[in-house]
């Protein structure tokens, strides 16, 4: 299985502080039975003003630990990059950016409000090419309401959708644990990921799943994350 949404890179956003950490984060995922990880730290402008090359080096330096120890094979490199201006304006100017394999690029919207120019930044996506994954659905709480024709409008975007595993229980809330369970059932889901961040994000992981259930999941609900496979 492939986790291409996660924070394990060292010392580059809010996830894993040190090697250390990122060494124990991908034990416990290997645990779980994804023997291929992805990584995916923040590239937001105003708090974790990542670039391609500060996100290559902490990859590099991981990578350096790994030995030939019993990880998950850590393939790459990539981000989750919140849609806002800044970012609208660096897609126009065609900066780089390190997608998850080809052009399937992970995005992000704000927890606080809803985006006011959504349309405009899925179309300039599709013009250069991109094919976004919107991280985390379930948790922007604005779509909750009237629901289904608010996914149904982001899909007509052309945004696929990454669950968050641990939306399925109640670490978020109960709220999010109800519209993870709607959208799942409904078919709205493309992958399922972990977005883990920490030791309590993988405690949580242990705690409500294992290896073979994640299997199951992904067959059930026929997710693609194998397809984004190196």
């Amino acid at each position: 299985m492939l986790d291409f949404h996660n924070h394990i890179l060292p010392g580059i956003d809010d996830g894993s502080p040190d090697v250390e950490t990122s060494l124990t984060l991908l034990r416990g995922l290997r645990d779980l039975g994804f023997d291929q990880i992805k990584c995916s730290p923040h590239t937001i402008a105003d708090t974790h003003p990542n670039t391609p090359e500060t996100i290559k080096k902490s990859f590099n330096l991981l990578n350096e630990y790994l030995g030939s120890q019993n990880y998950p094979e850590v393939a790459a490199c990539a981000s989750e990059y919140m849609l806002d201006d800044i970012f609208l304006n660096r897609l126009k100017d065609k900066e780089e950016f390190l997608c998850i394999k080809g052009n399937n690029i992970l995005v992000e919207l704000s927890y606080a409000a809803k985006p006011d120019h959504l349309e405009s930044y899925s179309f300039q996506l599709q013009i250069e090419g991109y094919i976004p994954i919107l991280a985390h659905p379930e948790r922007y709480g604005y779509y909750h309401k009237r629901w289904e024709s608010n996914y149904e409008h982001l899909k007509d975007l052309g945004f696929d959708f990454q669950l968050n595993l641990l939306s399925l229980t109640p670490y978020y809330g109960k709220e999010v644990q109800k519209m993870a369970e709607q959208l799942l059932e409904a078919g709205f889901y493309d992958y399922a990921c972990t977005d883990c961040h920490h030791e309590r994000h993988l405690h949580a992981l242990q705690q409500h799943f294992t290896k073979d259930s994640l299997e199951k999941l992904i067959s059930q609900y026929r997710l693609k994350n194998d397809t984004l496979i190196d």
